[in-house]
């Protein structure tokens, strides 16, 4: 085993971790971070490109851009918040272009837009700037369960480097987890490391989540590919296999019309027809990767008819992840700070989806302030303590078994885990056409799944994958509690038996639990 010692540790290889790294060593600390991949090409930004929720500071702009959205989150999003995510961002994206070197480009008169980023370049500058800040990057080298000291305050991490054929553990002041969301390996693009890793490795340590009902994203991809850029599906008109146009179906408020069809078996057709030629360039210009698929068939997406699928993204666009309680993103555990997908974002977004630009600018915004934040807890600790204080391993799923020694991991049964995950919340009858009793047998069927995995032991290489599998488990039931917990429909949680928007219901759901999942209203702040 090889053994670390840092001031903080960040766990994750995305935007979030990048910044948190950044800015944690630009307070003087000594910086780890572990990526399950290779830190600059891991995650869903790196694989694509994104628009930025980037406002200058005019009054009438910030405005217009804080109130566009609030109603589509069922009011459940906080202006004060909003508006230090809008500061952070147009300050940070400055920086990029300053001191990062990122190649902006420029408008007919000559000004810079940075209202985008394209993501190979993007991870690429910051991978080198948080080496040249000092930090020390462990690629490949998934974390498998948090450490805590005898106070229950995070105190570093333990995990496996898959290049090195070895475990490895961290002993550090203070953590934060920037590990993404959860789409369930559904083959979403640059979704593959997202299984939802942090969120229960914070809910291990005793932090809460919240949000999580708003989880049930789905976005359209060209069938039988893995990109998914649905802003550029507002273009589209959507047909039947028969020509006809498929009635009500849209990229937004019309989605439920396509998973309707393609629940019959039958084929949904796509033509991006109501792009103008001006739309068309911008679109090539803003996301070149969307348009490589199509090119390699010989397809032209403004012209040709071309079939079209639904791809779970889970909490990636959607906004629950871990409760944050403080402005520099700690949580309710000692010594943990949450940044990016793995933290929840309806302090920005409210109930509706986190997706493209305002998921980059609370990457960027929120991986700053819990960098910073836990350097100020490290450094207050001191590094001698953090470094000699006795620590455990807060792990359990498929690491720890219930009730004795348990029996070890084959190769197979972490891959039917999550198959069998997968068969309760990607179907759209089951996540996305949600029905309270629909709903609460999916709920019921993970929970034997967790069951089974309480039992498991993972072993060298094989501890990830069922530490994964435990992790979806994990997710799903934390979803479905709280969508069955939310007897309305607010935001993008749509409950088909409760179609309606109840007032009573202005509030956000808090959950968390292992073995018994439990939800709790949240009053908002005024």
């Amino acid at each position: 085993m090889s053994e670390h010692v840092a001031d903080v540790l960040v766990v994750g290889g995305g935007p979030a971790a990048t910044w948190a790294a950044l800015k944690a060593a630009g307070a003087g600390a000594s910086v780890v971070l572990a990526d399950k991949g290779y830190c600059g090409t891991s995650g869903a930004t790196a694989a694509g490109g994104t628009g930025v929720w980037y406002v200058p500071p005019e009054p009438a702009a910030r405005e217009a851009a804080m109130a566009s959205r609030e109603g589509l989150g069922g009011y459940l999003a906080d202006r004060r918040w909003m508006s230090r995510v809008l500061d952070e961002t147009y300050a940070r994206m400055n920086e990029l272009a300053d001191e990062g070197r990122y190649p902006f480009p420029t408008g007919p008169d000559g000004s810079p837009l940075r209202n985008g980023l394209q993501g190979p370049e993007y991870m690429r500058r910051m991978r080198i700037r948080i080496r040249r800040a000092g930090v020390r990057i462990l690629d490949h080298s998934p974390v498998a369960e948090l450490l805590t000291d005898a106070d229950g305050a995070v105190a570093g991490a333990a995990g496996y480097r898959r290049q090195a054929g070895e475990p490895y553990r961290v002993r550090a002041g203070a953590v934060v987890l920037a590990t993404g969301g959860c789409a369930f390996l559904s083959g979403a693009l640059g979704t593959n490391t997202n299984t939802g890793d942090g969120a229960l490795f914070a809910a291990e340590t005793g932090a809460e989540l919240s949000g999580m009902e708003f989880s049930n994203s789905y976005g359209i991809a060209p069938e039988g590919t893995s990109v998914t850029k649905t802003a550029f599906y507002s273009f589209a008109t959507f047909y039947r296999e028969d020509g006809e146009v498929l009635e009500g179906a849209a990229s937004q408020g019309g989605r439920s019309a396509i998973a309707g069809e393609l629940l019959t078996g039958a084929r949904v057709f796509a033509r991006l027809d109501r792009a103008d030629t001006t739309a068309q360039a911008a679109m090539r210009l803003a996301q070149p990767n969307f348009f490589l698929t199509f090119d390699r068939l010989g397809i032209d997406p403004f012209t040709d008819r071309f079939s079209v699928t639904l791809l779970a993204e889970g909490t990636v666009r959607g906004t629950g992840g871990i409760r944050i309680t403080g402005d520099d993103c700690a949580t309710s555990v000692p010594g943990l700070y949450a940044a990016g997908d793995a933290a929840t974002r309806e302090e920005i977004c409210g109930g509706f989806t986190g997706g493209g630009s305002h998921n980059a600018a609370w990457a960027m915004s929120s991986g700053s302030w819990a960098g910073a934040g836990a350097a100020r807890y490290a450094r207050a600790l001191g590094s001698v303590r953090a470094a000699f204080r006795p620590v455990t391993g807060a792990g359990g799923a498929g690491l720890r078994p219930t009730g004795g020694a348990g029996s070890a991991a084959g190769p197979g049964e972490a891959r039917e885990l999550v198959r069998l995950v997968q068969e309760e919340v990607l179907p759209y009858d089951k996540n996305y056409l949600r029905r309270g009793p629909v709903l609460t047998g999916a709920l019921g069927a993970l929970d034997e799944l967790w069951a089974q995995v309480r039992s498991l032991r993972g072993e060298g290489a094989g501890l990830v994958k069922v530490r994964q599998a435990a992790a979806m488990t994990a997710h799903a039931r934390w979803m479905y509690a709280s969508a069955l917990a939310r007897t309305e429909s607010r935001g993008m949680a749509r409950r088909l038996d409760h179609p309606g928007q109840d007032p009573a219901q202005h509030h956000r759901i808090v959950t968390g639990g292992l073995d018994r999942v439990w939800t709790r209203p949240a009053e908002l702040v005024a």
